[in-house]
């Protein structure tokens, strides 16, 4: 269940084609991180935009996502290249079509008075290896998503889909120097390149 609270999420994103294969993402980093076994998860996310799509210009999300360790309301909010705030809530705090007003009131200046609506609807089925040092404290998720966004402000749109790799950093970086640009190291050879999409959403709706 999620709780009420804002991180710093750092990750990196991967376009991968069909036939892509997950290397061993621990290679390169002479033992100092090992990888843990493969968990599956199917996760639905609706996301929320106004009619002009002022969030997603701005590189701002909003969603309600059922599915996986963290579903809930999720707000993401840029910080710097690779990294954005995300500030979640439980899915009790808001209704299936309604924003929670904590949320909503720290977009007020973006949408600036304009109605916040489902705009997309994104499906995914997800693997996720954990990077885990020997003991066992996680410093990263590799997360394989195989993705069917639908747009919901264009209703004879077909359903896109695509699949990606997300790298999303867990502990302090200073903790095993290196660990992000080895794992991204790995995927490109493997055949994966880094997306020009900060987002699946900014993907689907074709915002960047």
């Amino acid at each position: 269940m999620t709780e009420t609270g804002k991180y710093l999420e750092t990750e990196q994103k991967y376009d991968a084609d069909a036939s892509f294969v997950l290397p061993d993402l621990a290679a390169g980093l002479q033992g100092r991180v090992k990888a843990a076994g493969r968990r599956r998860f199917f996760l639905s996310a609706t996301y929320f935009d106004t009619e002009h799509l002022d969030l997603i210009k701005n590189r701002v999300t909003l969603r309600r996502r059922v599915g996986g360790s963290d579903e809930g309301w999720h707000l993401k909010l840029p910080v710097r290249k690779d990294t954005r705030q995300e500030v979640r809530t439980p899915l009790s705090e808001g209704e299936v079509g309604t924003v929670p007003a904590p949320l909503a009131s720290q977009v007020e200046d973006i949408i600036a008075g304009r109605r916040l609506h489902p705009v997309a609807i994104l499906d995914t089925e997800r693997t996720v290896v954990t990077l885990c040092l020997p003991s066992g404290e996680p410093l990263a998720e590799v997360a394989d998503d195989l993705v069917t966004g639908t747009r919901l402000d264009e209703p004879a749109a077909e359903p896109v889909r695509w699949r990606e790799i997300e790298v999303e950093a867990l502990a302090d970086r200073a903790e095993v120097p290196g660990l992000m640009e080895a794992v991204g190291q790995a995927l490109r050879q493997a055949g994966a390149t880094r997306s020009s999409s900060a987002s699946k959403l900014g993907r689907l709706l074709g915002t960047g």
